[in-house]
Order: structure tokens, then sequence, then C-alpha cells
């Protein structure tokens, strides 16, 4: 029973610590997201190398504020470049994908100086491709293709200073997991 009792008091101090927070994140504020991705989900398989890693940027403008009484909504446009490379004996496939899109992103703050974020990302996904090691003499083929990019995602940004922060995000996008600076403006 003092188990429960202290349970239940633990929670009651929480709660109200967790209410007392401010966010980090405010409408009118402007935070510049550089991010580097790791783990792909566009190639995966044993043939595939990536050339270079996954890289992103985003710039979020904060538009709606007092929603669930702390929440703040982000919007924002988004760019997001991979280069990934397919060698199976000295023959192969370079791609490449550019992601241009814009992110929508609710905030609400749980713990100080730390801002948690849910959103999604639509956009287009810019993909070309070139051959090499062509087995065929003159054969030297390059594609180009492109469509519809979307994403959902949640992430986080620890405030150092009022200005910058270090940024984590989970999602479907460019990369899995995307870990990298914070810069508000």
């Amino acid at each position: 029973m003092k188990k429960v009792l202290f349970v239940i008091v633990a929670g009651i101090i929480a709660s109200a610590h967790l209410n007392a927070q401010e966010s980090s994140f405010l409408k009118g504020d402007k935070v510049l997201n550089l991010g580097l991705g790791l783990g792909s989900t566009l190639y995966s398989g044993s043939y595939y190398v990536g050339q270079i890693p996954p890289v992103s940027a985003s710039l979020e403008i904060g538009i709606v504020d007092g929603l669930a009484e702390k929440g703040v909504i982000g919007i924002g446009p988004y760019l997001g470049y991979s280069s990934y490379k397919y060698e199976y004996s000295g023959y192969g496939w370079k791609y490449s994908n550019i992601i241009l899109g814009a992110r929508g992103s609710f905030h609400y703050p749980l713990v100080d100086k730390l801002d948690t974020y849910a959103g999604v990302l639509l956009g287009y996904n810019i993909v070309s491709s070139k051959e090499f090691g062509d087995p065929i003499p003159g054969n030297d083929d390059s594609f180009a293709s492109s469509g519809l990019a979307w994403s959902g995602f949640i992430g986080a940004r620890y405030f150092f200073s009022d200005a910058i922060a270090a940024m984590a995000e989970l999602g479907y996008g460019i990369a899995w997991l995307n870990l990298g600076v914070a810069l508000k403006f």
C-alpha cells in the first residue's frame, strides 16, 4: 500500500512539474535544423554502398501557439540529399536522391530546455541513376525518375543556449534517424 501511495504522490508531483515547463519553441520562432542521417530508407541490401550519407536541412517557423495549453504548430521547407552505389563485380549503378518538401509539426514541451515534437513531411523525390563499369561496350545508360515523398517523424531538440540545440529525429524520410544541430533565430 505504501508503494502505491508513493507512486501516486510521485505522479502528481511529476505532472505538476511538467505543467510548469515552458516551451522552447514559440509562435514567431525560426529554427534551422541541419542533420546527418543514419540508416537509409531508400536503399538497402548487401550490394548497396553509401557514397554520401543522407544529409538534410529544414527551416521551421512557429505559426500557432496555445494549443492544448502549451502546444505550438510549426511549418517550413525541407531539403534532403543522399547518394548510393549498387555494385556487383565491378559493374553497377550510382543513385542520387534529392527530396524537396514542406514539413508541419506539433511541439509540446515535456522537459525544460527540451523541444519535443511530431510531424509530417510532404514533398517531391528527384531520383537519378547512372550506369558504371559497363560490361557491354557503348552501353552507357542513365535514368531519371521522380515522385511523391512523404514522411512521419518524431523529434526532440535540446537547447544548450537560447540559440543552439542538439537535434534528433526518428522517422521515414531520407534516413531512419537524423542527428544534428538546430539554430534558433
